[in-house]
């Protein structure tokens, strides 16, 4: 979707300034967001495409004006309460109103660290050759889906080189609505800079993103 998350080339948003690497957390209430969202992924209500999408949902003035573990937050309130797990009113008093739904897994102190070390795993057995080697020309589509995607506004309907074929990897698209892995050959494809951001982009500029198999065409 059209978000206020797709900055990608957009100006007027100040300078990126890195953080040492050393300090992940600038206050305590951030290291419970993430555990608290780790938590609510291993119940296996939803998957962590869908968790992106609902951080995507926010109003764009909200998401702007959100730091980022706020962000994550406030995606996690939102797809538990989109889930039926809580209530608005649960959330803002902090008591619980009624017994809890059911959930699939939960997940327990003892199994916390097997589980972060085991990971997800998004690689699938491919069932079909990939359409394009390393080296071919291609297009992205032109396209605005109303739900999450991996295709960043700015390199959509532009031309570039497969620079590597990746793998076979679930379908973020499919998966964040809940229709199933659908997996498909992944590429990295490299952009000359003047392509994406016209003459006037430094022309020693070029950049390259992870791309689906469903976002690119041969070229015209």
């Amino acid at each position: 979707m059209n978000g206020a998350h797709d900055l990608g080339g957009m100006e007027g948003f100040g300078p990126v300034v890195p953080e040492p690497v050393h300090i992940p957390f600038h206050s305590t209430w951030e290291r419970r967001v993430l555990a608290n969202t780790l938590a609510c992924m291993a119940m296996g209500v939803w998957n962590i495409d869908a968790m992106r999408a609902s951080r995507e949902k926010l109003p764009p003035a909200e998401y702007l004006t959100s730091s980022y573990f706020e962000i994550w937050f406030k995606g996690l309130v939102s797809r538990l309460v989109a889930e039926g797990l809580v209530s608005r009113a649960e959330v803002e008093s902090g008591i619980s109103q009624g017994p809890g739904r059911p959930v699939p897994s939960v997940l327990t102190a003892e199994r916390v660290l097997p589980a972060l070390a085991a990971g997800a795993q998004y690689t699938r057995e491919p069932d079909r050759p990939a359409r394009f080697a390393a080296g071919a020309p291609v297009r992205t589509r032109q396209m605005n889906p109303s739900h999450h995607t991996r295709l960043p506004r700015y390199a959509r309907g532009k031309a570039g080189v497969i620079e590597a074929v990746r793998g076979f990897f679930v379908f973020a698209d499919a998966n964040a609505q809940g229709l199933g892995p659908q997996p498909q050959w992944l590429y990295t494809v490299r952009f000359d800079g003047r392509e994406l951001w016209g003459s006037e982009s430094d022309p020693t500029l070029s950049v390259t993103i992870e791309a689906w198999e469903s976002y690119l065409e041969p070229p015209i």
